[in-house]
Parts: C-alpha cells; sequence; structure tokens
C-alpha cells in the first residue's frame, strides 16, 4: 500500500492554504459537492433537536451549580469570582468561565431551567458545528459529517450539553483549539497559535488542568509538521505558550492579588489558595488520589466512581456506555492513516491530523484510565471529538482506496469491533430494546461483506465524488455502495444514538450524571437517569438518599429504587424547586447521585422566605450540596459550610461564632452533614456547637436551629 500525502485536491496557496477567504467556519467552498450544505444543515439541525427537545425536565440539573448562577445575577462580585452564594462567602470549586455563559442568559431572560441550560445546549451545536469545519478542510465535507455525527451521538455528549456542568464550554473550547491549530499547521501563520494558546488559557478557566491535556499534543504536532523552518516554530509555540498563561493568568492573578477580606473562600482549596486548588485538589490530586477535602470518604475506593484504575476503565460497566462504542474503530483508523503517511513528507496532513487527534485521544485515554483521584463517566466527553474526527478522517481515506484489499480489510476491521463492542454494551442492558444489538451486528455484517465484495469496489480517488454519488439520484449511483455505506453508518451509530435519544428522554439531576439506561454491574453508574427501574437508588451509608442519607419527608427520605420522576419530569411539584407541594429537603429521585433532590418542602420555604430580611445569609448548612436546594428555592443566600462537601476548613468555629454573634445568619439547616463525604473538621464542630447552643424545630422531618434563639441556661 503506497502512501498518501493529501486530502481532497483542494486548490492551495502558500504553505497549502487554500485560496479565497473564508469568513464563516460552514460556508459552502467552491470545491464542496452539492449536498454538502444541506447535509451538515440537517446535522446541526437534528443535534439541536436532540439537545434541546424537553431540555426543562433536567430542572435545574446540577443544583450546585445552578444555585452559583443564581448568585452570579445578583452580585457582579459573585460573577466574577465565582462564587456559591450572593454574600461571596464561598466560590464553587471549578473556575467561573461556565458560569459566565449561563449566568449572562439568566441575567437576560431571568433564571429558569431554560436560560440554564440553553447555552450549554448550543455549546454542543456548535461543537458539531466546529468539528465538522475542522475535519472537512483538509479531508472534505464526508469526513467531517462522519466526526460531527460521531460526536453529536455519543451518549455522554448529549448528557453534558444538556447539563450546566463545566464541560460543555470546555469541549467547545478545546474543538476551537482544535481548529485553530489545524490552520496553524495549514498555514504556519504565527497569530494561529496564539490563538490555540489563548483557547486553551480560556478552557483552564472553564476546568482548570483538564484543558491542558491536549496542550503537549498541540506543541508537539506543530513541532513536527508546522510549515516554517524548525527555528521558527519554535519560536512560535513560545508565543502560544505565552497566550497560553495570558488568557488563563490574568483571572487567577486577580484571585491572587485580592485580600481574602475582599473575596470569597476560594472552595476546594485547603488554605483559600487558588494556586492550591489548581495543583491540589484540581490538579495533581486527580492524578495520584492525594486529594485534601476529596469528596467521599477517605476510605472509599475510587472504584465507586469510574471503576478500578487501569487499561480496561474506559470499558467497564461504569463508563463504557459513555463514549467507547467507536474507540476500537477510531484506533484502527488512527494506525491505518499513520501506515499510509509514513512515507509522506514531514508537513504531510494526513500524517499531522492523525497525530493531532489521535495523541488527544490517546493521551487523555491513559489520563482517565490511571487517575487514581476522582473520575467520573462524564468526563469521557472530552474524549468524543477526537473519537468523531478518527473515525471520520480514517473512514472517508480508506475509502478512496477502496480498490486495495488492504483498505478493504481495514474497513472490515473496523466495523467488526464496532459491532462486536456495541453487542457487549448493549447486552449490559438485556432487558432493553434486545433486538438492537442483532440489528447492529446484522448491519456490520451486511456492510462487510459488501464492502469485500467485487461490485462494491472500484476506488475512487477524486475527491468527494464517490460520496457525491450517493446523494445524487440519476448520477451513476451504485446501489451496492449506498447500502454498503448505509450499513456501516447503522452498525457505527446506531447503538450510541439509541443511548443518546434514552438520555435526551430521561430527567437527570444531580452532581454525578450518567448516560444511557441502566447498566448491570455500573457501580455508581446506578447514579442514572429517571427513566430505568433500579437507577434512583444511592446506596447505603452517608449516601443522599440512601439509608442514612439527610432525611426528607415522609415519603421522601429514602431512594425509592425505581429512579421514577413525578409527571411531567422535573424536579419540585409544580416542576420547580421550592414549588409548594415539594417533598421534604435531600429526598431520592432518579438522577445524578451527591444531592439529586432540588425539591425542598414548602414549610421550610416558606420559613426561609419570610426571616430574610435584615440577615446575610438566612441559613447555614453543611455542604454546597445540601445549601444548593434551599438557596434555590427561597432565592436569598444559604452559606454552605465547608464548601462542596463540608470539608473545606471555612468558616472556622471561631469565625462562624463571630457570624452568629453579629446576626448575619438567622437559621442553621441540620442533619445535612450526613451529605456525601460533609461534616468534619470545623463543620462538625460548628454542628456540635449550634446543636448545644441553640433551640430547634423539627420541618419535614429537617431539625432546623434558630441561631437568634439561644437555648435558655
Amino acid at each position: 500500500m503506497t502512501a498518501i500525502t493529501t486530502g481532497p485536491p483542494f486548490a492551495h496557496g502558500r504553505h497549502g492554504q487554500p485560496r479565497g477567504r473564508i469568513t464563516r467556519l460552514l460556508r459552502r467552498r467552491p470545491e464542496d459537492p452539492a449536498w454538502a450544505r444541506p447535509a451538515v444543515a440537517a446535522l446541526l439541525a437534528a443535534t439541536a433537536v436532540l439537545y434541546l427537545i424537553g431540555l426543562s425536565r433536567n430542572g435545574w440539573a446540577n443544583a450546585f451549580y445552578a444555585a452559583a448562577v443564581q448568585a452570579g445575577t445578583k452580585s457582579w462580585k459573585a460573577f466574577f469570582f465565582g462564587s456559591f452564594d450572593a454574600a461571596n462567602f464561598i466560590t464553587v470549586d471549578k473556575p467561573p468561565a461556565s458560569l459566565w455563559v449561563m449566568e449572562i442568559s439568566a441575567r437576560i431572560f431571568g433564571l429558569n431551567s431554560w436560560s440554564l441550560l440553553v447555552p450549554q445546549a448550543l455549546e454542543g451545536v456548535a461543537t458539531v458545528g466546529v468539528l465538522y469545519a475542522t475535519v472537512r478542510r483538509w479531508f472534505g465535507p464526508a469526513a467531517g459529517l462522519i466526526a460531527g455525527a460521531v460526536l453529536a451521538v455519543t451518549p455522554v455528549a448529549t448528557l453534558m450539553f444538556r447539563y450546566d456542568n463545566p464541560d460543555a464550554l470546555l469541549v467547545l473550547l478545546l474543538v476551537l483549539s482544535a481548529y485553530a491549530i489545524t490552520r496553524a499547521l495549514e498555514s504556519g501563520q504565527t497569530r494561529w497559535l496564539a490563538l490555540t494558546g489563548a483557547l486553551l488559557g480560556f478552557g483552564f478557566l472553564t476546568k482548570m488542568l483538564q484543558a491542558f491535556l491536549v496542550l503537549p499534543v498541540f506543541a508537539l504536532v506543530y513541532l513536527i509538521a508546522g510549515p516554517p523552518r524548525l527555528g521558527r516554530r519554535i519560536w512560535q509555540l513560545l508565543v502560544g505558550g505565552a497566550a497560553v498563561v495570558v488568557a488563563a493568568g490574568w483571572w487567577v492573578a486577580i484571585v491572587t492579588l485580592t485580600p481574602a477580606a475582599d473575596r470569597p473562600y476560594v472552595g476546594g482549596s485547603t488554605n483559600d489558595n487558588i494556586l492550591q486548588l489548581t495543583f491540589g485538589y484540581n490538579g495533581l490530586g486527580r492524578l495520584t488520589g492525594n486529594e485534601t477535602g476529596s469528596v467521599g470518604p477517605a476510605t472509599r475506593s475510587t472504584a465507586a466512581f469510574g471503576g478500578p484504575a487501569g487499561l480496561t476503565r474506559l470499558f467497564s460497566s461504569s463508563m463504557g456506555s459513555q463514549a467507547s462504542w467507536l474507540i476500537p474503530a477510531a484506533l484502527i483508523g488512527l494506525v491505518a492513516l499513520l501506515w499510509l503517511s509514513r512515507r509522506s513528507p514531514r508537513t504531510d496532513r494526513t500524517r499531522a491530523a492523525a497525530l493531532v487527534w489521535g495523541g488527544w485521544l490517546v493521551l487523555t485515554s491513559l489520563v482517565f484510565s490511571y487517575m487514581s483521584g476522582i473520575i467520573h463517566p462524564y468526563y469521557t466527553i472530552a474524549l468524543a471529538p477526537a473519537i468523531g474526527a478518527l473515525t471520520g478522517i480514517a473512514a472517508v481515506t480508506l475509502w478512496r482506496i477502496r480498490d486495495r484489499i488492504a483498505a478493504q480489510l481495514t474497513m472490515t476491521a473496523m466495523l467488526a469491533v464496532t459491532a462486536a463492542w456495541a453487542w457487549v454494551l448493549l447486552g449490559r442492558s438485556p432487558g432493553w430494546y434486545p433486538w438492537l444489538r442483532v440489528v447492529v451486528a446484522l448491519a456490520a455484517l451486511g456492510a462487510a461483506g459488501l464492502i469485500l465484495s467485487r461490485r462494491a469496489v472500484g476506488g475512487d480517488r477524486a475527491g468527494d465524488r464517490g460520496f457525491a454519488r450517493l446523494t445524487s439520484v440519476g448520477r451513476g449511483r451504485s446501489f451496492v455502495t449506498a447500502a454498503a455505506v448505509s450499513l456501516a453508518v447503522i452498525a457505527g451509530l446506531a447503538g450510541p444514538l439509541a443511548y443518546s435519544s434514552s438520555t435526551a428522554t430521561t430527567a437527570y439531576t444531580g452532581a454525578i450524571p450518567v448516560a444511557g439506561p441502566a447498566a448491570a454491574g455500573g457501580g455508581f453508574g446506578a447514579f442514572r437517569g429517571a427513566g430505568g427501574a433500579g437507577q434512583g437508588r444511592a446506596g447505603g451509608g452517608r449516601f443522599p438518599g440512601g439509608a442514612g442519607g439527610f432525611p426528607g419527608g415522609a415519603a421522601g427520605a429514602r431512594g425509592t429504587g425505581t429512579g421514577s420522576a413525578p409527571a411531567g419530569g422535573q424536579p419540585g411539584a409544580g416542576r420547580f424547586p421550592g414549588s409548594a407541594g415539594g417533598r421534604g429537603f435531600g429526598g431520592s429521585r432518579g438522577g445524578g447521585g451527591l444531592g439529586r433532590d432540588t425539591q425542598v418542602n414548602s414549610a421550610l420555604t416558606k420559613l426561609l422566605k419570610d426571616s430574610a430580611a435584615g440577615y446575610t445569609w438566612v441559613a447555614a448548612t453543611v455542604g454546597a450540596e445540601s445549601a444548593a436546594p434551599l438557596q434555590l428555592a427561597s432565592d436569598d443566600p444559604i452559606m454552605a459550610i465547608g464548601g462542596f462537601n463540608g470539608t473545606d476548613p471555612a468558616p472556622t468555629l471561631a469565625q462562624f461564632e463571630k457570624l452568629v454573634s453579629e446576626h448575619k445568619i438567622h437559621y442553621f439547616v441540620g442533619q445535612n452533614q450526613a451529605s456525601f463525604g460533609g461534616g468534619t473538621g470545623d463543620a462538625a464542630q460548628i454542628t456540635a456547637w449550634v446543636e448545644k447552643h441553640f433551640t430547634s424545630q423539627a420541618i419535614a422531618g429537617i431539625i432546623v436551629y434558630n441561631l437568634t434563639s439561644p437555648v435558655s441556661s
């Protein structure tokens, strides 16, 4: 098999840059076939439907971030620092960039489920569009469409682009940076390296060091394949590195230089230091497992979240169904692309693209597989763009040389491993459409047979004319070829599309959502959507909704075990948190684990609302996951003692006593220290002090202490 050096036969200027000014990413290029623009429009429209339909059924989704958005709509200081509460006691444990997008939306349209989640969905549609544009530049619209479609229907992408976690914006920024590095490799212009660095720097402000996983890959690929001479390439990379530092560092510098008394405590840190949060809890601690203040008891294995560390973690019952459907095919495609370009010039685009997307996939997969700290199944959304790009590029490249037996065998191998792995994944939910894996297997078998048949071959090396014939009736269209391509699409996308459809029609809430129907042996994957039997139970011990979880109303104190949602699918009676008729505080619903229920008992909501005047915080409680529903329901600041899970040393007992003496906190909502991992150290001391010194009352099973009413001596 001889080497190949380029994609479609585009007209190129200096350094291989296409002639003509491209003003829009999705603008039709002269060399594109007529079907390209309608096809990408259909892809984006279908993606929008998938991500937007029934979006409000998720309610506040992750109430932790929803509460922070609420705070940012009330205080510009909270907006800038990413505070959890409008009184600026403590921040969330991530930088605020993703919050900024939602807060701007909520300031314009008012805070509700739609203004919170629609920006996330639109970020998903934009990500699919940018991935299409990036892959199309070098490999044509067919490759771009495949890449975009794979990303769009990846179950974890459907989940997170309908959620308010930071991952939606992070993935959009990563794909934009991939577009920028592609333009840099194409043109050799410094400005594209600077833009790549700036986008990754802003990615740091979204989810800290995770944004930098692709940084060494992009830098190494440009060092190898960039058009200029070596000395200039090194200088350009230094410029790109400076852009990273500036884009990420300006906010970090302001937070670091602002006196602690003039800003909120840095949530997730142990010493109120943003750099310690960056390199500790959100940095090296994730790799080594040495995370002070980690989520959950110190004795709990990370297997409870993503399965045991190792090469098979991404394929485990906890994580496999999220994004791994096409990983085997993408890896085979990566090897094929590197082999085909082995004798090509240094700046060969096929090899450069394989290194960009393959390096992204391999490095991120290895980090996720072997990290010993906290990892959640939804992190795998970061793999989806690379999987889609490699699949699209390899499929089109091999299709163009399909007259060669090696290409036919490689495509057949990609189909075989995809179907076999889909058979395994679908088999983990045996009661959920059991016929689907038979359809996938038969489609793969049929596509492989047609690819290997003589009637389907006859390679077409003239760009995308072969694909154009598939969509142009009456222009020599081959029924056999069309059937082969159609069956291959069914084999590759039917499984993830079915899981994505299930995800889009299921209500999700909580901090650890997992896409798709329930899988057998899923470990922490039992925290799933509200649609499947057995999905809503959180387990025992100190987990919300499980035995020993913090109490709710009589009907809502424990997990139901069914994961079913109320009619209409949104949290809270009246479909929004805090509405009259809520079933207590902290009860279990189908969702994502850790504070899954955003319902608050109406009597407790009324007590907080009616007592807010004159107080900085209407109430305090241990842990932000416990405080978030109260804050959303009352629309007033709630102090989250100890930050996310009650382990941050903020406030100390002395500080809390001082705030109480100054009448800045009215109530203490008790019994929430039984939430996930919370109530240790300072938080436990505060709880004991409150229980000893103040009167209490029970509201729907919740013990509420009046901090203005000391116990009589």
